[in-house]
């Protein structure tokens, strides 16, 4: 939104925005793309009807996760911020550091500051760019966790 503000020299007022942004997401509600609010801002985006067509042009396969990254990535968007060894305790088994590089390869999650015990390690949080991709404006938009139960037993079955 300020940066809106910035494009029109500050000359129209936040919900003035707000309104012409509702009116244009309105004047797009009947083709394939849609404008939708996230956590970075707007963004025009093809609706998800039409993934499956798009997805057909597209050569590469999306990555497949492992089950310890993506229990991983769900400990730290509930739980966040996190250390390493708050996700081991969770888990009941050892994080590689594999699986932390491959979220933060990804830009998933992120180091946001660093807990004060010895050793001061790393505290783990997700990223506007995770909450972006997800379709979500916050992390109070997450499903609730036994969704995220049902997912991870999908996962055992498909593997």
């Amino acid at each position: 939104m300020a940066d809106l503000r910035k494009v029109f020299d500050g000359s129209l007022e936040a919900d003035l925005i707000r309104r012409l942004l509702d009116a244009l997401r309105e004047r797009w509600s009947d083709s394939g793309a849609e404008l939708v609010q996230l956590s970075s801002g707007w963004r025009f985006r093809t609706r998800a009807e039409y993934q499956p067509y798009l997805d057909r042009l597209r050569e590469q396969k999306p990555p497949r996760y492992s089950r310890a990254v993506l229990e991983t990535l769900a400990i730290i968007a509930y739980r966040q911020p996190v250390t390493r060894g708050d996700i081991e305790e969770i888990r009941g088994v050892a994080v590689s550091p594999n699986v932390l590089k491959t979220l933060e390869s990804r830009g998933w999650v992120d180091v946001v500051g660093h807990r004060d015990t010895p050793g001061r390690p790393g505290l783990y949080a997700t990223t506007r760019r995770f909450l972006d991709e997800l379709g979500l404006r916050s992390l109070t938009e997450l499903p609730p966790l036994a969704e995220i139960e049902k997912v991870m037993d999908l996962v055992d079955t498909a593997t």
